[in-house]
């Protein structure tokens, strides 16, 4: 019990060191694994009586490197294909039409705009797509009437809604949870409905607080002339782009990487002027979307390390009594348990999946202490607490910094629908699995 207790102490103090800036979240994680298996007494290199390798070295740190390769992949298909559309013009003809579609009415402008920008982010991914789509939506909406903080909680919402569809990170939860990603994808349709509903809420909420109005006489604003218009049959099918993998993954079963192939054969075919030019533009993305994914593939390898290390036998066996004694055992405290603790999901605090929460969820599902189930719908509920509302995320700080707010404001914002979110997903989640 007390190595439990030094190993949940190790958590906290890497926790705060991240949210204090002090290390980084990609060096966090593998510090943390190792701190776990050396008070677990792991050793770094050895055999157990059967001959099997048990040493921290090979089973935890070599194994855990490449242990989510697939979603390495999917994220870099991913982001390549988020380049090609912001390259290709796709992304600024969307987010400007949609805009020309709304006319004088700001209400349907706004709506629609979300919309676009939830579509865009099923396929786009990585900060340089949040910023090539933010400074084209956000002076828009500014330009209506909406203040800059609401704007700014606006996009993100959208950007979250787009999120629950991603393909990509669907491939990450099914490495995470070693779960099948129809698995995955029925839990995120509840997800992706409950935060469009919370959207469209700030929406009318910020407009009614703010006072702005549902329509004006004078055009919203006037489009400025794109240079990289694209028009006619081929630019209508191009902009079918981000849905064409989400088609081939969710209704005919097609595997992640195959269905980016062909997003990205879709968009070369519909934006061809030049054999050259396609040739070109295909290599450049690639090389700026594998660019875009490295952030996201370092922190993979963490995640991948420190899962690991918790689910190795010798640590198990000095955590169960610790993680037996707070586990929620009924669906009441299920419940409670993780909608009051959904804000650890900020500041990469222990429900955090893209931090400490990986190895919080891999000790649940080790120790069989709930269904596997279970504590993927707890934790992909809590994880709408972190996508949007964590102003450690690189696109809170870009959006607040180009909006002209403060991020701790920001976050302040958004966390009541957040955390509205997270509980309605909590029990969507303890009446299915739990």
């Amino acid at each position: 019990m007390f190595q439990g207790i030094l190993i949940i102490a190790l958590f906290i103090v890497i926790a705060g060191l991240m949210i204090s800036k002090k290390i980084p979240t990609l060096l966090a994680l593998p510090l943390l694994a190792l701190g776990i298996l050396l008070i677990s007494g792991v050793p770094m290199k050895g055999q157990n009586a059967d001959g099997q390798e048990i040493g921290y070295l090979q089973t935890v740190f070599e194994a855990g490197a490449t242990r989510m390769a697939a979603a390495y992949i999917a994220a870099v298909f991913g982001a390549w294909l988020g380049q090609l559309m912001n390259k290709s013009g796709v992304t600024e003809n969307m987010i400007k039409k949609a805009a020309e579609l709304g006319g004088d009415r700001p209400l349907i402008i706004t709506v629609i705009l979300s919309a676009v920008v939830a579509l865009l982010f099923t396929t786009l991914s990585g900060l340089g797509s949040v910023i090539m789509v933010g400074t084209i939506v956000l002076p828009i909406m500014v330009s209506i009437g909406i203040p800059a903080l609401s704007a700014a909680a606006i996009y993100l919402m959208s950007f979250a809604t787009g999120l629950s569809f991603n393909i990509a990170n669907w491939q990450n939860y099914s490495n995470i949870f070693g779960l099948p990603l129809e698995d995955i994808k029925s839990f995120s349709y509840i997800v992706f409905i409950c935060t469009a509903v919370a959207t469209v809420v700030i929406i009318l909420r910020e407009f009614k607080m703010n006072g702005i109005k549902f329509a004006f006489s004078a055009p919203s604003s006037e489009v400025a002339p794109r240079a990289n218009e694209i028009k006619g049959f081929t630019g209508a099918m191009a902009m079918f782009t981000p849905i064409v993998p989400i088609i081939l993954v969710a209704l005919f079963k097609v595997p992640v990487i195959p269905a980016f192939f062909a997003g990205i054969f879709w968009i070369l075919i519909f934006t061809f002027k030049s054999w050259q030019k396609s040739m070109n533009m295909l290599t450049k993305t690639c090389y700026d979307g594998i660019s875009d994914a490295a952030p996201a593939i370092i922190l993979m390898v963490g995640i991948g390390i420190l899962y690991l290390a918790v689910t190795h036998p010798m640590v198990k066996d000095v955590l169960a009594p610790f993680m037996t004694a707070i586990n929620p055992s009924t669906r009441i405290t299920y419940i409670l348990f993780f909608i009051l603790l959904a804000p650890l999901a900020l500041y990469r605090g222990p429900l955090n999946l893209f931090g400490l929460g990986s190895g919080i969820a891999a000790l649940f599902i080790s120790l069989g202490l709930m269904p596997v189930l279970a504590v993927m719908g707890a934790f992909l509920s809590v994880e709408r607490m972190q996508a949007v509302g964590d102003p450690t995320n690189t696109q809170n700080v870009w959006t607040a910094n180009f909006a002209g707010v403060e991020v701790n404001t920001l976050t302040k914002k958004l966390v009541p629908y957040l955390w509205a979110v997270t509980a309605v997903l909590v029990i969507a989640a303890s009446v299915l699995y739990f």
